[in-house]
């Protein structure tokens, strides 16, 4: 779901950009260009989910110190419009590894929505296997077919139905990302392009 949150961050500026009369030079422009860095580096939160854009710079508060290491660092109120996923919401996403047990898809920002087999009513799994053409053998790829023969393979974009979301704030090499459990299981979902179609732009 799509949200437009005020948030606060405390903004650092290193010493370094620190003018010799104590200022800091185009202190708006700064400021903005550190906190748009801070939060591509934080990625999300378990409460608000994805940063997708700051919409508006509300305020920035009075600049403070820290003594030890001569930084400063301003207060910054902002909106900021902002992406997370829960139970029952209909989204769609790009198939882009393809299982026995099941499926990964992309959606927007998140990298992890896992479709289980299970989750699939009426797909069988397909194995890749060599195929021999007229001059040389090429790969079958890995696929889904249902009774009607939709096909859930890698590039083919699925509309599907949040089952369950986990939030992973230190899993591994997975840091900030939320984690999300598909389903078919409901109507008018299911594969709903070929392959070849773009990433879908949250």
């Amino acid at each position: 779901m799509f949200s437009e949150v005020e948030l606060i961050r405390d903004v650092t500026v290193d010493a370094e950009n620190i003018k010799s009369d104590g200022l800091v030079s185009r202190p708006q422009s700064f400021i903005m260009t550190r906190l748009l860095e801070d939060l591509v580096r934080e990625k999300a939160s378990k409460d608000h989910g994805y940063f997708l854009a700051v919409t508006s710079l509300k305020k920035i508060g009075k600049m403070k110190a820290v003594e030890e290491s001569g930084d400063v660092f301003f207060p910054v109120v902002f909106n900021c419009r902002t992406f997370l996923p829960y139970e029952g919401e209909i989204l769609q996403g790009i198939v882009h590894c393809i299982y026995r047990h099941g499926v990964f898809l992309r959606c927007g920002p998140i990298k992890y929505a896992y479709l289980s087999a299970r989750k699939m009513p009426g797909y069988q799994y397909v194995y890749g296997q060599k195929m021999a053409c007229q001059k040389c053998g090429h790969d079958r790829k890995p696929l889904f077919v249902s009774n009607e023969f939709a096909k859930i393979e890698n590039g083919v974009v699925v509309c599907f139905m949040v089952l369950g979301v986990r939030w992973f704030e230190n899993w591994g090499n997975v840091k900030n990302e939320f984690g999300v459990l598909a389903t078919l299981e409901g109507d008018s979902l299911g594969p709903i392009s070929l392959s070849g179609s773009g990433e879908l732009d949250l």
